[in-house]
């Protein structure tokens, strides 16, 4: 028992010198370009949440702007915000102000691949290849 703690011990200030994986991670409301393509002025507001779900911010007093607000911080990297706002006048989209992520999903997989992570269909692929070859 008393080797688990010095185990412990020894390894905790790991976590703060920046030696244990960081993983990437994305917060809020992302969306794929054509999803924002999409959205043309005139849309009604219940269109709009059709195409973009729930607005992350919808202040009390200017209830006519949605922000849909989003962050990714990749590994131990600085944080990056977007924040894409939607002006609408009455219940018709007037506005498309601000940016977004416009990353799909291959793109995503690919900067992944830079850290030599796998997903599961990858590696069910990788395994028939070897057995493959092993056999032939």
């Amino acid at each position: 028992m008393r080797h688990r703690w010095i185990l412990l011990l020894a390894f905790l200030p790991l976590g703060g010198c920046g030696l244990l994986y960081k993983l990437d991670v994305q917060q809020g409301n992302l969306f794929d370009k054509e999803q924002v393509e999409t959205l043309k002025p005139g849309m009604t507001k219940r269109q709009v949440l059709l195409v973009m779900g729930s607005p992350s911010v919808v202040s009390p007093f200017r209830q006519d702007h949605w922000h849909y607000v989003s962050s990714i911080r990749r590994g131990r990297g600085k944080m990056d915000s977007k924040d894409l706002v939607l002006t609408f006048e009455g219940d018709s989209l007037a506005r498309i102000e601000g940016d977004y992520f416009p990353e799909d999903p291959d793109v995503l997989i690919r900067d992944a691949r830079k850290y030599k992570r796998q997903y599961p269909d990858e590696k069910r692929e990788d395994d028939d290849k070897k057995k493959r070859e092993g056999q032939g």
